[in-house]
């Protein structure tokens, strides 16, 4: 049995507490949250994605306002990091001086010194950090990874990737509407594509960005072509000033040689492949979504299994650096290599 804390109880804190809850050998042993109304409510909260409106049951949990007592006294195993962007690296960093394995929320950090420094702190203290891109997790994209890596459809042609957003007004002291703290839709919203196209296709070469600002006061919409060793079309989209009454959606769109891989969130059926011969079909996926399976993965490190490596720090990286290249971009108007 392992013990995990979280620190945050905002929308992930939630999400992410439920899913600890749901899995056995996990005892969700202590919560820190600086809103002591919040630690006494559960802390319910809105999010693009359902699951985190109701309270949490908080029975048997050790609840904390101050971050270093938790470390000091839960006796834990390992922690999640569901704060705010810009205090991510601080209290990662903290979390593994302390000896306790990290899963901090996506993005990694502000910075590529901060990313670097996170990197450094779990290599010295021999910890595992794993960053929350749970659309690396997402049975979805689970499935159109394996689907494209199998070549059973030829060579990807072109691909899109959107996500899609009314502005998110939800957070703790509106701190997501303030770019210098969240990076604004880029760095919070758009990475998560970002991440995905690293994912599916390696590091691009170069980004070229053009976006618009928004309510954060950053670029809160972007549209991004990233140029890729092979000769394919790849775009993603990424925003969060569409009307309330839009709601959200991802989705994506993979053209291979010989069919057509489609998602997307709004539709019924969401996921499909088309062959270039034959009917479209909706093939099975995994159970749960990129939140649970995230965590369970998590769990499954924390706890000495051998799990297959999704995701790594210097990959998280490496994605902050894509979404800076891209801002650089959108801000020179200019082609930008991702060195």
């Amino acid at each position: 049995m392992i013990r995990v804390g979280v620190i945050g109880l905002g929308f992930m804190g939630n999400m992410q507490s439920k899913c600890y809850q749901a899995l056995d050998d996990v005892k969700l042993a202590a919560i820190c949250d600086i809103d002591e109304e919040k630690l006494k409510g559960g802390g319910g909260a809105a999010g693009n994605i359902e699951g985190a409106e109701q309270p949490l049951d908080l029975t048997g949990i050790e609840l904390y306002t101050d971050f270093d007592k938790m470390l000091a006294e839960a006796k834990l195993d390992a922690v999640s990091i569901t704060l705010p962007t810009y205090l991510h690296a601080e209290h990662t960093i903290k979390a593994l001086q302390a000896g306790v394995n990290t899963l901090c929320e996506k993005p990694m950090a502000l910075t590529i010194e901060q990313c670097s420094q996170m990197k450094e702190a779990a290599e010295k203290n021999g910890k595992i950090l794993q960053i929350g891109h749970c659309i690396r997790f997402w049975p979805e994209y689970v499935k159109a990874k394996e689907i494209v890596d199998s070549g059973e459809y030829g060579k990807v042609k072109a691909a899109t990737f959107q996500r899609l957003s009314l502005t998110p007004t939800w957070s703790w002291e509106n701190w997501v509407m303030d770019a210098s703290k969240s990076g604004g839709a880029l760095l919070d919203l758009h990475i998560h594509d970002s991440d995905y196209v690293q994912y599916l296709f390696g590091m691009p070469k170069s980004v070229s960005t053009k976006a618009t600002k928004g309510p954060s006061g950053g670029w809160d919409h972007i549209v991004t072509q990233y140029e890729c060793d092979d000769d394919c079309v790849i775009t993603a989209e990424g925003g969060w000033i569409m009307s309330p009454s839009f709601g959200f959606e991802m989705s994506f769109n993979i053209v291979l040689e010989k069919a057509v891989i489609l998602f997307d969130c709004t539709r019924d059926p969401a996921f499909k492949v088309c062959p270039a011969d034959g009917d479209a079909f909706s093939p099975e996926v995994l159970p749960g979504n990129g939140y649970s399976r995230e965590i369970a993965h998590f769990a499954k490190a924390v706890a000495g299994e051998d799990v297959p490596e999704i995701t790594t720090p210097q990959q998280s990286e490496n994605s902050v650096k894509i979404i800076l290249a891209e801002k650089q971009s959108a801000d020179s108007g200019k082609k930008v290599e991702v060195i």
